[in-house]
Formats: C-alpha cells, sequence, structure tokens
C-alpha cells in the first residue's frame, strides 16, 4: 500500500511539473516549418510561408534575389535570416497547442526515410513542405522534406507527414484567403 502512494504522488508530480518535451529543438531556432511553391511555366509564380517559433506566420510572393535550399534542403542563418527580411507577417497566426503539437514531429520526420521520387506531370509547378532542425554550431536550418507536389512527387514515411502536412495546407489556404 505504502509503494502505491508513493508512485501516484511521485506520477502526480512528473504530471504537474510537465515531463512533455519542449517543442523547440533549439533555443535558438526560430523557423520551424516551410512551404515553398515554384512554377517556372507560362507565368513565373514563386511563393510560400515560414512558420516560426511562436506561431507567427511570414508569407512571400514572388521575392527578387531569394536565398534557395540547397539539394538537401539546408540554408544558412544568414541566407534565411535574409529570405526573412522578404517576407510579410500574416495576420493568420497558429494556434500554440497546434505549434506545439506539430513541431514535436520534427525529430520523428528528420529520422525517417523518404520515398523515391516519380515525375508525374509538366507545368503544374513544385510545391515542398518543409520542417527545420537549428544547428547552432554551424549556423544550419537543416530541412527536411516532409512532402513534394506537383510536377514531381515524393513523400516522407514517417507516420505525421501526412498530419503535418494538412495543417500546413490549412494554414497556406487560410492566408491565400486574405
Amino acid at each position: 500500500m505504502k509503494n502505491s502512494i508513493v508512485l501516484i504522488i511521485i506520477s502526480l508530480f512528473l504530471l504537474i511539473t510537465g515531463c512533455k518535451k519542449n517543442y523547440i529543438l533549439n533555443e535558438k531556432q526560430h523557423i520551424l516549418f516551410q512551404y515553398d511553391y515554384v512554377n517556372y511555366s507560362v507565368r513565373y509564380n514563386h511563393e510560400g510561408f515560414y512558420v516560426d517559433d511562436e506561431g507567427e506566420i511570414m508569407y512571400y510572393s514572388n521575392p527578387e534575389s531569394w536565398n534557395s535550399l540547397s539539394n538537401d534542403y539546408n540554408i544558412t542563418e544568414v541566407k534565411l535570416a535574409d529570405n526573412l527580411s522578404k517576407c510579410i507577417v500574416s495576420d493568420v497566426k497558429t494556434d500554440k497547442k497546434d505549434l506545439i503539437k506539430f513541431s514535436s514531429y520534427i525529430d520523428n520526420l528528420a529520422s525517417s526515410k523518404i520515398t523515391a521520387r516519380k515525375n508525374v506531370g509538366s507545368d503544374a509547378g513544385m510545391g515542398i513542405f518543409i520542417c527545420y532542425n537549428y544547428d547552432e554550431q554551424n549556423g544550419i536550418y537543416k530541412g527536411t522534406l516532409i512532402k513534394m507536389e506537383g510536377d514531381v512527387t515524393c513523400e516522407n514515411l514517417n507516420f505525421y507527414s501526412k498530419k503535418v502536412t494538412l495543417w500546413l495546407t490549412d494554414l497556406n489556404n487560410r492566408i491565400s484567403v486574405k
């Protein structure tokens, strides 16, 4: 009986103090997600948005002198800061609960495999959903592909990829409506 009471007290203590993992992967990491769409056909179109650690959504539409991601979806902190200076803070903001929930999936997504790329069309452009881990030592935001859609498709095989993609798509639709 005494052991049961001790276990209950310890469990309550852990529950109250919050043993939940912090959704910010690194205290200096400010950008968590990005959606980027580019279409070079007929009329050039480049738009998308970033989601930061406060739930702010910064969008861009046909920015000049944009710093593209490397082939492995990484971007230096300096280049990312330059891109952010070309963004507009949206009046759409993500709910803190959603931000915590979806950010907690980043480590799982980063450790998962990606399907092979498939060419499925042309002239549809390319949309990519990305999450980031910040490498403070090297000043690099390491991107992980969640999903690619459009002319070429591929997807992260992690269970959470569809949930994160739907959430980011909803944010994109909310920004586009305004």
